[in-house]
């Protein structure tokens, strides 16, 4: 988040912050990485004192520049951090670079603050496209600087599945992997670039992943998404399927008709595929189960599930998937995590109380599941959804549609003044998703988050975009400079950031919401949206 002018109360004097500056308290070490420009050891001059307040939440901080030092008082670990990567942002942009300058200006300065929200989001598709730890680790990095706290991995998808599994190893063995990618566009003939593409992270490499996030005050979200999505699955463990039948990893984008069967020894599976994830990454609060776009034709094509469902005295296989997905829940429950779904299941009925939704197809579902007593991370296509172009121009890169700018995530508000007092307090933050059928690299990849990413920290920590924050970022892209971001200029791509021009026009973001809002009324509405 970019420090608003509200928050500052100027003090009369600054102070010059050394790479020697003394500290104490028990929250040094997350002070020390919200600032690697400074060593913090004793002995030098200069003084930034840290210390804890318990009346004060976990992430909240109140920081205070003067004549006699840094002063930082926090609530948590969190808050420490934070307010670190507040005095960070009161240095020069040149602090964010690597260099020999041993001291910097401070202005004398006093901040008291704390987010509106708890859930401040990131969603990266690596099912699409693989990222390797070392992006995953820069994002993370990148998070933390804007106070973003949630990173929502999707591990798998039609089109790839991306971590081991020792107990299922022809997951990351097969379904890991694909022969080539589809690279036509919505609506025109198929076209494929055969290259092949794939990867996975180990387990090793997601505990680092997980240990690596904590630190850095952020929790990954894995997401194993079922039933549907599931023709990588399936071109591995075949059996696990609703008609038995081996599928192939997807080429192309869209949806399959490949589907979990939700009998006993599918949950033991994917069970067995959450303790293994879970372990890996450590201390995991929450679980994302998908639950969207799917199609229920094969189950209602089964005797066998059919059967089985009446056996449950379930009427539809809408009910079945209602309840199938509420069982995968409280397997989570039973191992200390919650789960989160698409709004697609939450329109299906059956959640557990405590399943976060995620209604991705706009406000209006989202509110019934805040209604109706479930936690909401406000996750809509528009403005949400920065696989979406800036400009109708094919000046941009390849994206799915347009338009989404800036100015859009910034006006966004997650919980909307007009609603029900019960119903604001639902809303437990804002999340943005990178789906990635046209992002096939990190440098694509910053260019769609950056800097929209920057207004959805300002709106997930605030609650609304604050006034003068154009002229803040304009200031902050200076900072993503020194760091060595690839964003999207705001006068457009430079001659290099235009890659696969993209089809203005074709997919309109305003007619893909009026769209999937109606959808949203309907309970068999699992099917898919696009």
């Amino acid at each position: 988040m970019i420090p608003r002018p509200e928050l500052l109360t100027r003090l009369s004097s600054s102070y010059e912050l050394t790479t020697g500056a003394t500290v104490s308290g028990d929250l040094v070490d997350a002070v020390r990485l919200a600032l690697p420009v400074l060593d913090l050891r004793p002995g030098d001059s200069g003084e930034i004192d840290v210390r804890r307040d318990p009346e004060l939440g976990e992430e909240a901080y109140r920081l205070t520049v003067g004549s006699r030092g840094v002063e930082i008082v926090a609530g948590g670990r969190a808050g420490a951090f934070y307010a670190g990567q507040s005095l960070h942002q009161l240095l020069p942009a040149a602090s964010y670079r690597f260099s020999e300058q041993m001291s910097w200006p401070v202005p004398g300065v006093r901040i008291e603050d704390a987010p509106r929200f708890p859930w401040r989001g990131l969603h990266l598709d690596v099912a699409r496209h693989f990222f390797p730890k070392r992006e995953i680790l820069r994002l993370i990095d990148l998070m933390a600087a804007h106070k973003l706290n949630r990173l929502h991995l999707h591990l798998v998808d039609d089109q790839g599945w991306r971590v081991e599994s020792r107990a299922y190893p022809l997951l990351h063995e097969v379904a890991s992997h694909r022969p080539r990618t589809a690279v036509n566009y919505y609506g025109e003939a198929a076209a494929y670039d055969d290259v092949p593409h794939g990867g996975y992270y180990t387990l090793d490499e997601l505990a680092e992943i997980g240990a690596y996030a904590r630190t850095r005050c952020v929790t990954v979200v894995p997401e194993i998404d079922v039933p549907g999505h599931a023709s990588a699955i399936l071109a591995a463990y075949p059996a696990f399927g609703a008609t038995g039948e081996r599928h192939e990893v997807l080429e192309r984008w869209g949806i399959s008709p490949a589907i979990l069967s939700p009998l006993p020894p599918t949950v033991e599976f994917l069970t067995t595929v959450f303790d293994e994830v879970m372990g890996a990454l450590g201390e995991t609060p929450y679980v994302h189960i998908g639950g969207d776009e799917v199609v229920l034709d094969h189950w209602s094509d089964s005797a066998e599930i059919t059967a089985y469902r009446e056996s449950l005295g379930l009427a539809t296989t809408n009910d079945l998937q209602a309840w199938f997905l509420r069982r995968l829940a409280d397997a989570l429950a039973e191992r200390g995590a919650r789960a989160v779904v698409w709004d697609e299941a939450f329109v299906s009925g059956g959640l557990r109380q405590d399943t976060v939704v995620m209604p991705w197809r706009g406000a209006g579902v989202g509110r019934r599941a805040a209604a109706a007593g479930h936690d909401v991370v406000a996750t809509p296509v528009f403005p949400l959804y920065l696989d979406y172009a800036e400009a109708a121009s094919p000046e941009e890169p390849r994206s799915i549609g347009d338009t989404i700018t800036v100015a859009d995530v910034a006006a966004f508000r997650p919980a909307p003044e007009d609603w029900a007092e019960e119903e604001r307090a639902r809303i437990v933050g804002a999340q943005a998703q990178l789906w990635t059928e046209w992002v096939p690299d990190a440098r694509t990849m910053d260019y769609h988050l950056w800097p929209r990413a920057c207004a959805l920290a300002e709106v997930s920590w605030s609650g609304t975009g604050q006034e003068g924050f154009a002229e803040r970022l304009e200031e902050h892209l200076g900072r993503l400079d020194a760091i060595g971001v690839d964003y999207r200029p705001a006068a457009g791509p430079r001659p290099w950031q235009r890659r696969r021009p993209h089809r203005p026009g074709k997919v309109r973001v305003v007619d893909v919401m009026a769209h999937l809002d109606g959808m949203t009324h309907d309970p068999e509405s699992t099917r898919p949206s696009m």
